[in-house]
């Protein structure tokens, strides 16, 4: 009976301190990264918290400099996929063409249904042929997206693809680049991407 006391005395003690935590340090820390391109800035905000692995990759070709000298090369519209079933809307870009040598090896598949994160409006994912080939390559959504999500029926694998960022400013620039002069779904001319960075 006398270790009730105690045992009620740490439990509240704990509480009060939990309580008083700020809000913010409840939160998915985000690092924020600047995109600048020629037609404007974009600004993302990265989730090292529920997509380590994916966010970690982006993370590494941002800080290597591999975006310098990128390009916006496609653009996926609802006019331009006529032999899809299952249409979506996204602009597609990668890195410094000279150094696609460079890039590192392919990613594990971070599934939506383990990290939470969904193909949202302003959403950055990664573009991947099969599961587990994700290398430099992002893609960001046009609208919501649900068929790029885990169980979506864009890729016949039904696994989805790997979100990890989400446009905070710039979508009327995101959206400039999907509408943007096209053959088909490739941008002509691309659009650069100046510089990506840290802010």
């Amino acid at each position: 009976m006398q270790l009730l006391p105690l045992i009620l005395s740490v439990l509240l003690f704990a509480a009060h301190r939990v309580w008083e935590q700020p809000v913010f340090q409840q939160l998915p820390p985000k690092v924020i990264v600047l995109m600048q391109t020629e037609v404007g800035t974009i600004e993302l905000a990265v989730d090292t918290v529920r997509a380590p692995i994916t966010a970690t990759n982006f993370l590494k070709y941002v800080d290597g400099k591999f975006f310098d000298g990128g390009r916006f090369f496609r653009t996926v519209t609802m006019d331009n996929q006529p032999n899809d079933s299952i249409r979506i809307e996204v602009v597609q870009g990668d890195v410094n063409p000279d150094r696609k040598k460079e890039v590192f090896p392919p990613i594990e598949l971070e599934r939506t249904s383990k990290t939470g994160l969904r193909h949202l409006d302003g959403v950055v994912s990664m573009a991947r042929a099969g599961p587990n080939t994700a290398t430099s390559s992002i893609f960001i959504c046009i609208n919501d997206q649900p068929q790029l999500d885990y169980g979506g029926k864009r890729n016949p694998d039904g696994q989805g693809f790997a979100a990890f960022a989400k446009v905070v400013k710039g979508m009327d620039v995101v959206r400039k680049i999907h509408n943007s002069p096209a053959e088909g779904q490739s941008l002509k001319p691309p659009v650069s991407i100046l510089s990506v960075r840290r802010k």
